[in-house]
């Protein structure tokens, strides 16, 4: 249930359409589903505008599947599953002919509708071993209806790269920083936007960056202002941040970008 599909319903009570225990049956149909094996929150797409996300890396073989199909049953957005291999590709597939899979993002899509696109998310990496994690912030954005321009291995080691496409941050309203290794690149940023920078560390690097952590702290510590950091890897928690972020900063802008 989304909160339009909420709205409609409290109209319908108020103009005498609907019963009120008609209302509520609607309201209340299946806030969580259980599974036996998962507790699904069918209200999850009313508070956050999206269905449940399904991470699917640990889950047991033939989980995927079911998971999928009651999600569908009860929600009208599109349904994401991350950190998705080639096999669970496979298994949601099997339930679901049409789903789509982004090897790149690692993301499953039963896509469900297409909205607009609206204001700009602009998604940057330090180097190309980046861009997996980018990816999984750049497709939950675009899914979620906002407009992303990409701008790939600009990292601190050849600044210059950075500096000569600073046009790519007009009209921004957020921008993810994805880098590894010691992670500076956030703060660079940071320091020449005036949006908000959501800066995602990742695993990347030799032993010293002790697989996140070393850009992590860095990115913890920068001394830019508005810079808010997520956790190692997290392409989806950075994406769906960017998505509020933009889509609060477009409200009431008519013009949009399929």
């Amino acid at each position: 249930m989304r909160r339009e599909e909420l709205l409609e319903i409290l109209r319908g009570v108020r103009e005498g359409r609907v019963g009120v225990e008609e209302a509520a049956a609607k309201i209340a149909l299946e806030p969580v589903t259980d599974l036996g094996f998962a507790n699904l929150d069918q209200h999850r797409e009313l508070r956050k505008d999206l269905p449940e996300v399904v991470y699917c890396e640990g889950k047991p073989p033939g989980t995927l599947g079911p998971i999928a199909r009651s999600l569908a049953e009860r929600s009208t957005g599109n349904i994401l599953l991350t950190r998705a291999s080639e096999e669970a590709y496979r298994e949601v597939k099997e339930c679901f002919p049409d789903a789509e899979y982004l090897p790149l993002a690692r993301i499953i899509v039963l896509r469900r509708e297409e909205r607009p696109k609206v204001g700009k998310v602009v998604v940057v990496t330090g180097g190309t071993a980046d861009i997996p994690v980018a990816e999984e912030a750049a497709t939950v954005a675009e899914i979620s209806g906002n407009r992303v321009e990409r701008l790939f291995d600009v990292g601190v080691a050849g600044i210059h790269r950075l500096l000569s496409r600073t046009e790519v941050f007009k009209g921004a309203n957020v921008v993810v920083v994805v880098a590894g290794m010691e992670g500076a690149l956030a703060s660079i940023v940071g320091g020449l936007v005036s949006c908000p920078v959501i800066a995602v560390p990742t695993s990347v690097g030799y032993g010293a960056s002790f697989g996140g952590l070393s850009a992590l702290l860095t990115m913890l510590n920068s001394c830019a202002p508005g810079v808010a950091v997520v956790n190692i890897d997290n392409g989806f928690g950075a994406g769906y941040l960017a998505h509020l972020i933009n889509q609060a900063s477009s409200e009431g802008q008519s013009e949009t970008v399929p």
